[in-house]
C-alpha cells in the first residue's frame, strides 16, 4: 500500500487555526477519493470531510461545516486540511485516507463509511490538541 504521511498537528487554543497536511504516492492524486477521519480519546472513529479525485467536489461533518476546508494539491502529491474556529471538542488524531475508485467524480462511497471500514490507504495520524 502507498504510504500517507500526515503532518501539521499541534497544541493550539480555542479559536485558533491549524493547517494539516498529508502527503502520499502520486499514483493516488487525481485518481482517489480523499478523507479526513478523527479520533478523540475513548470515542470511535468519525468522517470529519471528504473530498472526490478531481478535487472540487467536497462535503463536511455538520460539526466542522463552514470552519473546515479541504483541498488538494496535486501538484505536490498532498492533501491539506485547513482548519479555523477550533473548539476543544475538535481535539483528536487526524487521519488522512485514500481510496481508488474508478468511475468517481465525487467522493466514492467507502470514503463516508462510519468509521472508515474498506479505506485502502491510511495515514499514521497527527495529533490536535484544542484548549479551552
Amino acid at each position: 500500500q502507498g504510504q500517507l504521511v500526515e503532518s501539521g498537528g499541534g497544541s493550539v487554543e480555542a479559536g485558533g487555526s491549524l493547517r494539516l497536511s498529508c502527503s502520499g504516492p502520486d499514483y493516488l492524486f487525481g485518481r482517489a477519493s480523499w478523507a479526513w477521519f478523527r479520533q478523540a480519546p475513548g470515542k470511535g472513529r468519525e468522517g470529519v470531510a471528504v473530498i472526490g479525485p478531481g478535487g472540487r467536489d467536497r462535503d463536511y461533518a455538520d460539526s466542522v461545516k463552514g470552519r473546515f476546508t479541504v483541498s488538494t494539491d496535486n501538484a505536490k502529491n498532498t492533501l491539506f486540511l485547513e482548519m479555523n474556529s477550533l473548539k476543544p471538542d475538535d481535539t483528536g488524531m487526524y487521519y488522512c485516507a485514500a481510496t481508488i475508485a474508478m468511475g468517481y467524480v465525487s467522493p466514492c462511497p467507502i470514503m463516508r463509511t462510519p468509521g472508515g471500514g474498506g479505506v485502502g490507504h491510511w495515514g499514521q495520524g497527527t495529533q490536535v490538541t484544542v484548549s479551552s
